[in-house]
């Protein structure tokens, strides 16, 4: 048995023993099963304490001190207020039920952790043609940033989030990439699965090869990127706003070093301002769409994120921007890929220290 359980008939100095015995580091709380294995109840070390100073007997079921209204996850169903609950109440280890209430596993949200029901795509089978040579034997999205892949980054941001069902996009010195996964699968729990393009289709085209789907949300990203966009505050946005697909936006200034005229159609002055600076939102090339949409995706043909966009908001389907509040490098050019390298190496410093 999971040592995170116990049978309601234990004893509560069985379950001191047992708290006791678990990692410094984790969840120090019991979950509580009946003769079916369904979790019943949750029971921690103080629940214990205060037991026995009400009752003072160590020899008495677990059942009789545990909480019955403990908060759980279900493995079939999503809600945003209970995990925005959970973070507000502080609740680090939480475990996630199969559908007839058995224990599937702990879900941890210390360190802002957290559970989204998402599908992730990570697009991996671009060339790099403008980084070459590097890419000339290496893919992309494996060319280290202070010596860990481009790609890892991205891959530890969806973990982070609890997002563990992550197809990757192959198609450019696929073989690498795929003994790359195949090596992560053994020590990640997460599962990956490498989808070969037969034909490059654009970054929506690319979609409709996933096999199998796990939720109802797909989260598609470059995997070239270098950013620690909030995944938990994006998927929020997204089902708050109704929105059918929410594509993330960076800050974008554009600072003009003359004066600009306004003017009438027929040339005549308006106007004048001097050295303006306009703010934009720029596509950050991540999105969370709704999975039904992927039926509207057209076969065979290139069919790229902005086809979408414009597809939907021609049939009057909600899109949506979530404007990125960190850091976010697009690794396109040689410059770019020596600027997120100082960039990851001062990072990586600081939170070292």
């Amino acid at each position: 048995m999971n040592s995170s359980l116990i049978q309601k008939q234990r004893s509560i100095l069985d379950a001191l023993q047992q708290i006791d015995s678990l990692p410094a580091r984790g969840s120090r709380t019991l979950f509580v099963v009946d003769e079916g294995q369904r979790v019943i109840g949750s029971l921690s070390d103080g629940d214990c304490r205060r037991f026995l100073i009400r009752a003072r007997n160590l020899d008495a079921p677990v059942e009789q001190a545990m909480h019955r209204d403990f908060i759980s996850l279900r493995k079939d169903a999503s809600d945003i207020a209970l995990l925005k609950k959970i973070k507000k109440l502080g609740i680090q280890y939480v475990p996630e039920l199969n559908p007839d209430g058995t224990f599937s596993r702990i879900v941890d949200f210390s360190g802002g952790k957290s559970f989204l029901p998402v599908d992730a795509v990570l697009m991996a089978g671009g060339k790099g043609e403008r980084l070459r040579p590097l890419t000339l034997k290496t893919p992309k999205p494996l060319l280290e940033v202070d010596g860990k892949p481009i790609i890892e980054y991205n891959v530890e941001n969806l973990l982070h989030y609890g997002i563990t069902d992550i197809n990757v996009t192959v198609n450019y010195l696929a073989g690498q990439l795929e003994a790359y996964f195949a090596e992560k699968s053994r020590t990640v729990p997460a599962r990956f699965t490498c989808i070969h393009e037969p034909q490059f289709l654009g970054t929506m085209g690319a979609v409709q090869f996933v096999p199998a789907w796990q939720h109802d949300t797909v989260l598609l990203m470059n995997s070239d990127l270098f950013t620690n966009i909030n995944l938990e505050a994006f998927y929020f946005s997204f089902v708050e706003s109704g929105a059918d697909m929410c594509v993330a936006g960076v800050p974008y200034n554009v600072n003009i070093p003359y004066g600009i005229f306004s003017l009438k159609e027929d040339g005549t002055v308006t106007g004048m301002q001097e050295k303006p600076s306009f703010y934009y939102y720029a596509n950050a090339g991540i999105y969370l769409f709704k999975r039904s949409l992927i039926d509207m995706i057209p076969r065979d043909r290139i069919f790229h994120s902005t086809d979408m966009i414009e597809l939907l908001i021609k049939n009057n389907l909600k899109v949506t921007q979530f404007p990125i509040a960190g850091y976010w490098i697009d690794i396109g050019k040689p410059e770019d890929f020596k600027k997120v390298q100082e960039f990851a190496k001062n990072l990586n410093r600081r939170e070292q220290q």
